[in-house]
């Protein structure tokens, strides 16, 4: 059976050879989401972004999906990606993926990641938000999570092995930081305005 994903956003999601690992890698931005059932390896980089890891080890058919926030306020948006940056429909759009690939619901299970406070000066906590959301999604759905590494300061790089379900994770430290916080800052401003965006002081 061959990989399929549900279309990415605009093209920007992008298939590589990681020659650390000899294999093909699929990197994932924010919105982004990601199935297969081949040998290969799912890349991502998280702030206060949240990225859960899920397969069916039996089937080998895993996925990995990146969201920006829990939930939308108001109407769900019918766009896939602009929907996909929130939790709910990231969690939706990547287990139904799955499932069309052959994984069965009841042998789900998944691991999670990021969710770090490395947004100075927010009124609110948006790792924190996305890392209760997650875990509590998770919980309701009956889908076990194996294991996590989520909060604290820095951002991570997260590799998943979805036929394996091995995950990497890096943490990247201080002189990282910024080009992860500008990428963000970016993201935020594209889907909520400059108001949120503007709370926040960059540090250097």
């Amino acid at each position: 059976m061959s990989s399929t994903a549900v279309p990415m956003v605009h093209g920007r999601a992008s298939k590589y050879l990681d020659r650390s690992f000899n294999r093909q890698a699929m990197k994932i931005l924010p919105g982004e989401f990601y199935a297969t059932t081949e040998d290969e390896v799912i890349v991502t980089v998280l702030g206060s972004c949240v990225a859960a890891c899920v397969m069916d080890p039996i089937a080998m058919v895993g996925g990995m999906n990146h969201f920006m926030l829990p939930v939308k306020q108001g109407d769900r948006d019918p766009d896939v990606f602009f929907a996909a940056r929130y939790g709910a429909a990231a969690m939706e759009y990547l287990i139904n993926n799955l499932l069309h690939l052959g994984a069965q619901r009841d042998r789900l299970v998944a691991k999670a990641f990021g969710g770090g406070n490395v947004l100075p000066g927010m009124s609110s906590d948006v790792g924190g938000q996305n890392v209760a959301f997650v875990r509590t999604f998770l919980s309701n759905e009956g889908i076990p999570l194996w294991s996590e590494d989520m909060g604290g300061p820095h951002p991570r790089k997260v590799y998943f092995f979805p036929h394996t379900g091995q995950v990497l994770v890096k943490r990247m430290e201080r002189a990282h930081n910024n080009t992860v916080l500008n990428r963000e800052l970016s993201y935020i401003k594209e889907f909520t305005g400059p108001s949120m965006a503007g709370e926040v002081e960059l540090f250097s």
